[in-house]
């Protein structure tokens, strides 16, 4: 571990290099390889399954279990956040989440229907695992960047992330579309590229941790000012942080406002980006089971890299129209992107929506990051601070992807689930037009 100055290249590199370990989650796991192989599994029983005493929709059971995670994050996160800060040591906190997120990557090799619950658990602890160490890396944001450096910095992250991210699943590609090349073998081409996808979440858990190394390395320990010991108050001055941080809320009116506009903003982009692949494997009509998995892989393959482009748009425009108006004008686009989907039926139909998220996607998140941090007052405790901003990114995905399974087991099909998606982007128009344009 080495100690750089704030500003420094190689740290603000170093901290940018951890969405190149950990993103290859959220293509391969969270967007990608794992829905397909989800979706696989049911081909020969329907889309439904008993389980948990009632009988389910698949893609309903997946984004509840999905929404049960990120409860379950957004519960923790705010009391573990505070305990970082307090004792000055969030990298241990953020490595813990990593390796519990990658070994249970891991450990979806082993997921079947007939042991259904195992396979779940792993799930429900890699969104555990990811989502709880991006807790505690936002947080180091305002740590290791100056404000003017926060924007292109976030930028680089994502970017980073995206290409990082494709490069490993043209690899999980070619070993599910040629699985012999690989000497991957089963008794038809069908077997043998479902345990390709297997293979490739082992792959996921061991990049991840590989390459969360570096960044780890350069990463201080924490805030040197608060390196304290826990005391057996500790879990009450966890809550204290965090009692301070809302008191400040309350009186920080564009933060406030601000935050509004993002809660509802994220419930809807998180969502949509999360149930993508299993909309496009049951609404698109694919001539064939082969050519589904190979049209969504590439679906996705699109999406991350147009995505690299709309980061660093993204970035030119808040430089040049400012931050709000740029995330208003992105929200507008992801309102005709819900509009749209109810309507698409053949593959062409998805390429052209996934170029439109990929565009809009890397964009709004990596603006709403550093957008965030900007706002931020000045502090030591940006853990629980982030804290709260992952609590309303969390707490949205949660009613998002509640609401998504509901209309989904109710009528069958998802296409409603999206349009009512799109009536957040709206509200998030509105409510981000109160915050100060500057």
């Amino acid at each position: 571990m080495t100690n750089l100055p704030k500003g420094s290249k190689k740290l603000l590199n170093a901290w940018a290099f951890y969405d190149w370990a950990n993103s290859v989650y959220t293509l391969t796991i969270a967007s990608a390889v794992f829905p397909i192989f989800y979706e696989a599994l049911f081909s020969d029983r329907g889309h439904y399954i008993e389980v948990f005493g009632l009988e389910l929709k698949n893609s309903a059971l997946i984004s509840f279990i999905t929404a049960l995670a990120f409860l379950f994050v957004a519960f923790f996160s705010p009391l573990l956040s505070g305990i970082a800060d307090y004792v000055g040591n969030k990298k241990s906190f953020m490595k813990f989440f990593c390796y519990v997120g990658a070994l249970s990557c891991t450990g979806l090799y082993w997921f079947e229907l007939e042991n259904i619950y195992v396979g779940l658990l792993f799930y429900f602890l890699g969104l555990i695992g990811y989502w709880g160490s991006l807790v505690f890396y936002n947080s180091y944001l305002p740590d290791i960047a100056f404000p003017e450096q926060q924007d292109k910095i976030s930028a680089k992250g994502y970017s980073l992330g995206y290409i990082g991210s494709v490069i490993l699943l043209i690899i999980n590609l070619g070993m599910i579309m040629k699985p012999e090349i690989f000497g991957i073998t089963g008794k038809t081409s069908g077997e043998a590229a479902m345990k390709a996808m297997r293979y490739s979440f082992v792959m996921v858990g061991v990049w991840w941790i590989l390459f969360s190394q570096y960044t780890y390395y350069y990463l201080p320990k924490g805030n040197k000012e608060t390196n304290r010991k826990l005391s057996g108050q500790f879990v009450f001055n966890g809550f204290k942080e965090l009692k301070k941080v809302w008191a400040i809320l309350k009186d920080n009116i564009p933060l406030k406002r601000y935050l509004g506009g993002f809660f509802v903003s994220s419930m809807a982009v998180q969502t949509v980006m999360l149930v993508a692949t299993y909309f496009g494997a049951q609404e698109i009509q694919w001539a064939s089971k082969e050519e589904s998995t190979t049209g969504l892989i590439i679906c996705i393959l699109l999406i991350q890299l147009v995505a690299v482009l709309g980061a660093v748009l993204t970035s030119i425009a808040s430089d040049k129209f400012g931050n709000i108006p740029t995330l208003i004008a992105i929200n507008v686009v992801w309102v005709g992107f819900c509009v749209f989907a109810y309507f698409i039926t053949l593959p062409v139909h998805f390429y052209v929506m996934a170029t439109m998220v990929g565009f809009v996607m890397g964009g709004i998140q990596s603006l709403s990051r550093s957008t965030y941090s900007k706002l931020l007052p000045e502090t030591e405790d940006t853990a629980s601070f982030f804290s709260f901003y992952d609590v309303a990114e969390k707490i949205g995905i949660v009613i998002g992807m509640a609401l998504y399974g509901i209309i989904d087991q109710i009528t069958g099909s998802p296409r409603l689930a999206i349009v009512f998606l799109g009536i957040f982007f709206v509200i998030a128009v509105f409510l981000l037009r109160r915050v100060h344009k500057k």
